[in-house]
């Protein structure tokens, strides 16, 4: 049974993952590059060639009109409308209670040494909001709603001219100020140089197609971006007492997103395992949206059978599953012991698709084991912990001779002088000037 390297004796696949086409990721970043350039020469004209070409549809008004936004939050269906409200909602309280965790600092470390930190909002914010396969209405939640709890002054979002209308009500009411019938890479570019239309902004948000990822990429440094999201994944971390057919579903629902899902098993247990293998093939085969699910889970799917709890958690935390759902028979336990994840999910009434829809937490999270050293998508996202300081006389005589003493053993004149200055100024200024300084 084949073994994943680095568990040998510890861990087996009862199913293993296959090996996928791989992306060609050399043309993809020339593509980008391409693309990049030209919105940044050509502007809006560039936006409209693109639509175009890769839409297949003429856009006049790139920026959606008042008119059309509220055309858009009318024609929503009422149900879908409340569900939407209720899910922005749940958003937006987490949000707002995450933000209080945040507090400003100001603090003596030394007699006359005050130091501290401010809590500022990003001043110009842009979400991509992606068409995709399905209007997914919650993408623009998750990526508006923290911008306006956290005070953002300017907030805009891009989706593709084809996306369906219920995504533009859903920028509307999730608190877009502006809204720009835009898509894929050209998106991105459009945010990060600003068009005619479009203006620039200081910070990028939403996951996207690989071109879209490999354009944040490419962007970065003058523009922040949230994170370089691959697709989706979910994982389950089970001992025996789990359940088959719960997590089948639960691993289909997240299947369905792309044919290049990640979803898994981690178990203790091999009936556990080799049940949940069967269940998965028969739901597949009544399951409507099978020809995205299918091919992740012959691909991409695994089940991992460990020796014990300990190398359970250890591959989970090797993995780094972007969803980690903990069906044990003390899931708090377990997920203590958990450290590596983008957002757990702990015990069997906790299943991803509430927190993808309307929970409160965000789905926007780390992926392809980036869960290893960052978190996902909060309100913090969208602020800035600027530090300050602030010294008197009795602050400068504390730091200024280890200053110097530091200036001078790295042989940084310039620096030993300007910590100098403020005890000794005469000195300091007849060292540059050689004259006496007039008073």
């Amino acid at each position: 049974m084949q073994e994943p390297a680095g568990f040998e004796g510890q861990v087996s696949f009862i199913k293993a993952p296959e090996p996928g086409a791989e992306t060609n990721l050399s043309a993809i970043e020339a593509t980008v590059r391409d693309v990049l350039a030209n919105v940044k020469a050509r502007g809006d004209a560039a936006l409209r060639d693109y639509s175009k070409t890769f839409d297949n549809i003429e856009v006049d008004a790139i920026e959606v009109s008042k008119a059309d936004q509220d055309k858009a939050v009318a024609a929503l269906d009422p149900q879908t409308r409340r569900d939407t409200e209720f899910a922005i909602a749940q958003v937006r309280n987490f949000a707002e209670a995450q933000k209080r965790t945040m507090l400003p600092l100001d603090i003596e470390t030394l007699p006359g040494v005050h130091l501290g930190h401010r809590i500022i909002p990003i001043s110009k914010v842009g979400s991509y909001v992606p068409g995709g396969r399905y209007p997914l209405l919650s993408a623009p939640i998750m990526t508006l709603v923290p911008a306006t709890v956290a005070g953002c002054k300017e907030i805009i979002a891009c989706l593709p001219p084809t996306a369906h209308q219920a995504m533009i009500a859903g920028c509307v009411l999730s608190g877009a100020q502006r809204i720009f019938r835009v898509g894929g890479a050209q998106a991105i570019a459009a945010m990060a140089f600003g068009t005619e239309s479009v203006p620039a902004v200081h910070k990028i948000f939403g996951p996207g197609n690989a071109f879209v990822n490999e354009a944040k990429r490419q962007v970065f440094g003058p523009v922040g971006i949230d994170q370089l999201a691959g697709p989706s994944e979910i994982f389950v971390v089970a001992d025996e007492t789990g359940d088959a057919e719960m997590i089948a579903a639960d691993l289909l629902a997240q299947a369905e997103h792309d044919v290049r899902t990640r979803v898994g098993l981690i178990t203790t247990s091999e009936k556990l395992a080799k049940e949940t293998a069967a269940v998965i093939l028969k739901f597949l085969e009544h399951l409507p949206t099978a020809q995205v699910a299918a091919p992740a889970w012959r691909v991409f799917g695994q089940i991992a059978l460990c020796k014990d709890e300990a190398a359970m958690i250890r591959y989970s935390d090797h993995v780094a599953a972007e969803h980690l759902q903990v069906h044990t028979r003390d899931p708090h336990a377990t997920g203590e012991k958990l450290s590596n994840y983008g957002s757990l999910f702990i015990g069997t009434r906790s299943s991803v698709v509430y927190s993808d829809k309307c929970s409160g937490t965000n789905h926007t999270l780390p992926t392809m084991g980036a869960g290893r050293y960052t978190g996902g998508l909060w309100v913090g996202s969208y602020l800035k912990v600027a530090t300050h300081q602030w010294l008197d006389d009795m602050g400068v005589k504390a730091v200024a001779p280890p200053a110097i003493r530091q200036s001078t053993s790295e042989g940084m004149e310039g620096h030993r002088r300007a910590a100098a200055l403020r005890l000794d100024r005469d000195s300091v200024i007849r060292a540059y000037t050689g004259d006496t300084p007039k008073r």
